[in-house]
């Protein structure tokens, strides 16, 4: 053998070309054989190693196509002439992070109670998608499939007083991902004014995408507008119908105020994240915001994460015609980021009338939920509680201990309560106050959780 190349040693498991070719190109990187050395001819090897030519000749085929051989009539195979290749570096990876606490209970705002999830409907509806439409596997339209925009025209027009046609929604896999998109669409030195407190993902949002965030305080109606005036932002963020975490909606005189400040100005925007306006246990929502302009300066978003499920990462946007030109010119291109299938899913799911039925179930569930929450803990004395007439949270105020007394007592406890200065920015927090989520915990969950915090703050 004129190779210095080493033999394999076949073993159960891979296919003997497959071990082959690993065992040859383990070789060649350790440089045996060196760079223009030949190696033995197919009929050699299959000789030397007792296996088919086919073994042999896959195993070559697949080191010529990548580049480790070069075939040379004639001559047989030799190792090209590839680049040193040095070991790999050691690596320093940064260490994992520690691993969560375990809760007993966890009061995040964040979860959601999937007890009530239609999973027949689901299956059902998610199977005919796939097996009716075949062409949901070509690529679809950047903006998501015009059927499903129509769809969420529709609903968004039927519930929450959104005035848009199908071409205005932009379709992309959570609220996070197209706020980052439009503030691409927009001027990059133009600042961003936010709620204070408010929601921490809309400051990273901003941050990441270069913009100079500035918090502006909320009173008992939502964002003030004087404050606004003054900041020198040209965008505002903000949660009208449930303004996150005080849990305020903002009422309408104070909206046409705000929607007043995007008129004085060129190229101003307000930017309305509506969550979880689905839920309202005291009255019916109040229509958007959007549906009040009549300029294009609002920008509507909303998710289905809240009202689903999180892992239903489907979102849309409302578009101004001005900005949806905008769009257009830059993201043409740009694929949709939620599966064809997922919409075609979720577009069924709101045609057939099983989305309005889910909604009508979660809402009596939460209702129930807030209500034996709050009436439990209200029974803690000193106790006020705000911000319950809507959502999936509230906020929990006990003026004789500290807001770090009441979540190192809750943590105590094995209950996983949110301070609220964690969404504050530049206003100090309400003293003594934590947000308590009750969605993701069920009956007994919501009593128990109950019952330890009335021993830890008791």
């Amino acid at each position: 053998m004129d190779s210095s190349v080493s033999l394999p040693v076949f073993q159960q498991g891979l296919p003997l070309y497959e071990q082959l070719y690993r065992h040859l190109v383990g070789e060649i990187r350790r440089g045996h054989p060196a760079p223009g050395e030949k190696l033995p001819s197919k009929r050699q090897l299959c000789a030397m190693l007792g296996v088919s030519m086919s073994t042999v000749e896959t195993a070559y085929s697949m080191l010529t196509a990548e580049g480790y051989l070069v075939s040379r009539p004639r001559s047989g195979y030799v190792v090209a002439d590839l680049l040193p290749l040095t070991p790999d570096p050691a690596v320093d990876f940064p260490p994992p992070p520690p691993e969560p606490p375990q809760w007993k209970f966890d009061c995040s705002t964040s979860a959601v109670d999937t007890s009530l999830f239609p999973f027949s409907s689901w299956a059902r509806i998610t199977k005919e998608a796939v097996y009716e439409n075949p062409d949901l596997l070509q690529r679809g339209h950047p903006q998501g499939d015009l059927p499903f925009r129509a769809a969420l025209a529709d609903l968004l027009g039927q519930y929450r007083g959104v005035h848009c046609s199908p071409e205005q929604v932009v379709v992309g896999a959570g609220v996070e991902y197209l706020l980052s998109t439009l503030l691409q669409l927009l001027p990059e030195h133009r600042a961003i004014a936010l709620e204070d407190p408010g929601y921490p993902v809309g400051y990273a949002v901003a941050q990441r995408n270069g913009r100079q965030a500035v918090p502006i305080p909320i009173d008992g109606e939502g964002m003030d507008p004087e404050a606004l005036g003054a900041s020198g932002a040209a965008l505002a963020y903000v949660t009208p119908s449930h303004q996150f975490p005080s849990g305020v909606t903002m009422p309408a005189a104070r909206r046409t105020r705000l929607l007043a400040w995007t008129y004085d100005g060129p190229d101003r925007y307000l930017i309305e994240d509506d969550y979880d306006s689905e839920f309202r246990y005291a009255s019916r929502p109040i229509p958007a915001m959007q549906g009040l302009d009549r300029v294009g300066r609002v920008v509507y978003l909303t998710t289905f994460s809240r009202s689903i499920a999180p892992s239903i990462r489907v979102a849309c946007m409302i578009l101004p015609p001005a900005l949806l030109k905008r769009y257009r010119q830059v993201f043409s291109h740009t694929a949709c980021t939620v599966s064809r299938f997922e919409q075609e899913a979720l577009r069924r799911f709101l045609v057939q009338g099983l989305y309005g039925r889910h909604l009508r179930r979660m809402g009596n569930l939460y209702r129930r939920k807030c209500a034996l929450f709050t009436q439990a803990l209200g029974a803690i004395p000193g106790v006020s509680i705000s911000g319950q007439g809507a959502g999936l949270h509230f906020l929990l105020t006990l003026p004789r201990l500290s807001e770090g007394d009441l979540v190192d007592q809750a943590a105590t406890a094995s209950v996983r309560v949110h301070p609220l200065s964690r969404y504050c920015h530049a206003v100090p927090p309400t003293p003594s106050t934590v947000v308590l989520g009750y969605a993701g915990l069920s009956r007994e969950e919501l009593n128990g959780a109950a019952a330890a915090l009335t021993r830890a703050w008791g």
